[in-house]
C-alpha cells in the first residue's frame, strides 16, 4: 500500500499515485478536498516504501516504525502535540515507538514528519503498513515468471 503513496518534496501532505501521463505522474492530495495534481520530473517524489529512519543498528523500514507508532497509538491517529513538543519531547515519544533509533542522524522535523504522515494515512483509511521481506517478493516474482513465458510463447 505504502509503494501508491508519495510525498513531494517541497510539498506539504502526502499524495496518493492515480496515474501516469508522458512527463507527469497524477496524484490525489490525501486530504479532505483530494485535489488532483501533477507531479513532475522537476519535482522530488519519494514513495514512502522506500523510506527508512536511522537506528543504531541497520536503517528501519518506515513501515515497520509506522507499525510502531499504531500500536503504541493502539490503532488510533496519534493524539501527541507534534506542533509544539520540544525537542525532548520528540525524542522521548521516538524512543517510544523505535526505541534503538539514531540520536545524531534523525532530527526533531523526522519525528514531526513520522507523526504527521500517520495521522494522514490514519485519517484517509489507510491503517495497513504491508512490510514485505525481500525473500518474499523474490518468491512472488519466480512465481509469476514462467506463467508469464508460457503466455508469450502460445
Amino acid at each position: 500500500m505504502l509503494k501508491t503513496i508519495l510525498a513531494i518534496s517541497g510539498k506539504p501532505g502526502l499524495y496518493k499515485l492515480v496515474s501516469r501521463g508522458t512527463r507527469s505522474l497524477i496524484v490525489e492530495t490525501l486530504d479532505e478536498k483530494h485535489r488532483r495534481v501533477p507531479a513532475f520530473g522537476t519535482d522530488k517524489v519519494i514513495s514512502l516504501a522506500d523510506i527508512a529512519m536511522y537506528t543504531d543498528d541497520e536503517e528501519m523500514p518506515l513501515a515497520t516504525v509506522l507499525n510502531n507508532v499504531k500500536t503504541l497509538e493502539e490503532g488510533k491517529p496519534s493524539a501527541f502535540n507534534y506542533k509544539k513538543a520540544s525537542k525532548e519531547d520528540l525524542f522521548e515519544y521516538m524512543a517510544k515507538v523505535l526505541p534503538n533509533f539514531d540520536r545524531d542522524r534523525v532530527f526533531p522535523n523526522d519525528v514531526k514528519k513520522l507523526i504527521q504522515w500517520y495521522n494522514i494515512l490514519m485519517e484517509n483509511g489507510i491503517n495497513e503498513f504491508e512490510v514485505a521481506a525481500p525473500a518474499e517478493e523474490a518468491t512472488e516474482e519466480a512465481a509469476e515468471a514462467p506463467a508469464e513465458e508460457t503466455a508469450t510463447a502460445e
